[in-house]
């Protein structure tokens, strides 16, 4: 096992890398920029190094200062959290070539899923459904109107390099084609320094359903079943539960092995997500695969009682996956809230402040993973996530009772601060929402129901 590991994250996940690292008796470096001066992590690592100012592209993408802070303190280990350089095949290879081990999977892994095109094919021939559509990169606006009419309306151009919910664009009809292309090029170009796109069928009422798989370097692989995230606003998940309701226990059988598959055919090492989009029949699709910790991933660890970030460490050090897929038993129920420092009656604009109280929910079976604090001054200029509260309980009623009652303690005041904790207790009594039976536009139906009254 490692000695000493560089964090190279900040806000709630640097915290939960290191409370990991320090269960498994792993000293821990935290890395922050000016803004984050006063953050959580700084004071909870056994070392800090402050790497540039504020602005990301100079401390928490600069990675030039990263890999010394690491050859500083004499980190053997880098954990990218997720986000920022987590999937960035660059900095995989850089930390390679200065012998700093990568807790995640190798470069090339990377760079070809993270290239959506390259990804599908690949997950084509290990034999993951996939949804019909270019299969690769369009040509152009002419191509793309080509295989939109031959694949059938609605479709979906996405950017061949896209995440996070950005450069993509839904299509309905012929004539919105080739203005979209340009658009959406454009667009991709000016996010990922990549303009290609892709194209492929849209699937109205679909379910996001994902699966956490675990790999080791010696060709071992097993899945940890599945997380419902269909939840979301603009493609970014609010709310994430475990198991997914009312998806046939085969179904999840069958995702979960093809999942394995695909990990297996890329030489994945590590922890990762396979994303599915799942229709109203059951059936799904392989969307995309995600080379790092989820933001999710606690209401997998929830059912399981297995620690994902420990399972990560213990293979970047070299170590076998002990786990037999057998060893995976899913019990109870479990679910996810993300509390954002948004305003959902403005289209979720963020609203940070400095935190004057903070009161956060406690009772059996409840976890909050958080870096906030009274007196803490939320930065602006960083993904607005301030914690995540998670609940587990035997069953899916009991364990949306029980995030209910926590959301309602959960208080966090401030001039201007406002949260999203207010909305996901709508969501949670929306009735739609409690039959189990919703897709990824509730979150607008919600919002069509009328404002939030609380924080």
């Amino acid at each position: 096992m490692f000695d000493k590991v560089l964090i190279a994250n900040r806000g709630e996940i640097a915290m939960r890398v290191a409370r990991a690292c320090r269960e498994l008796g792993i000293a821990t470096v935290a890395v922050y920029s000016t803004e984050d001066r006063d953050s959580t992590v700084v004071s909870y690592a056994d070392e800090a190094v402050h790497i540039g100012p504020g602005p990301a592209k100079r401390s928490y993408l600069h990675i030039p200062s990263i890999v010394e802070a690491a050859k500083l303190t004499g980190a053997q280990a880098v954990h990218p959290g997720y986000g920022f350089l987590s999937e960035d095949p660059d900095f995989a290879e850089v930390c390679a070539q200065n012998d700093l081990v990568f807790i995640g999977p190798p470069a090339d892994v990377i760079a070809s899923l993270g290239d959506k095109c390259v990804a599908t094919r690949t997950m084509a021939d290990a034999g993951l459904p996939i949804l019909p559509g270019s299969h690769g990169p369009v040509a152009g606006p002419d191509d793309a109107l080509a295989i939109a009419e031959r694949t059938g309306f609605p479709v979906i151009l996405k950017a061949a390099a896209g995440g996070g919910g950005r450069g993509m664009r839904v299509l309905y009809k012929a004539d919105e084609v080739v203005d979209a292309y340009k658009t959406v090029s454009s667009e991709a170009g000016a996010i990922f320094g990549d303009s290609r796109l892709y194209l492929e069928r849209y699937v109205a009422s679909a379910r996001h359903v994902e699966v956490q798989i675990l790999a080791d370097s010696y060709g071992k692989a097993i899945h940890l079943g599945v997380r419902e995230c269909s939840v979301q606003r603009r493609h970014q998940k609010l709310l994430e539960e475990s198991p997914a309701p009312h998806l046939p226990q085969e179904v999840i059988d069958e995702m979960g092995a093809v999942s394995v598959a695909g990990a297996k055919a890329v030489g994945y090492v590590g922890a990762g997500t396979f994303e599915f989009l799942v229709d109203e029949r059951s059936e799904f699709y392989f969307m995309e695969a995600n080379c790092r910790i989820q933001v999710e991933h606690p209401v997998t660890e929830m059912v399981t009682g297995i620690d994902l970030v420990q399972e990560q460490l213990r293979i970047a050090a070299g170590g076998r996956l002990e786990l037999e897929q057998s060893d995976v038993v899913n019990r109870g129920w479990a679910v996810e809230c993300r509390i954002n420092m948004e305003d959902p009656d403005r289209s979720f604009a963020p609203a940070p402040g400095r935190i004057e109280s903070l009161v956060l929910p406690g009772g059996p079976f409840v976890r909050v993973d958080t870096h906030g604090y009274p007196g803490y001054r939320v930065p602006a200029i960083y993904d607005p996530l301030l914690a995540k509260v998670i609940t587990w309980a035997p069953t899916r009623d009991e364990a949306m009772a029980r995030m209910d009652r926590a959301l309602d303690e959960f208080r966090a005041t401030g001039p201007g601060i406002r949260t999203t904790a207010g909305f996901l207790r709508r969501v949670l009594a929306n009735g739609e929402f409690r039959s189990g039976v919703y897709d990824t536009g509730l979150v607008a139906r919600v919002l069509g129901a009328g404002p939030t009254d609380d924080n």
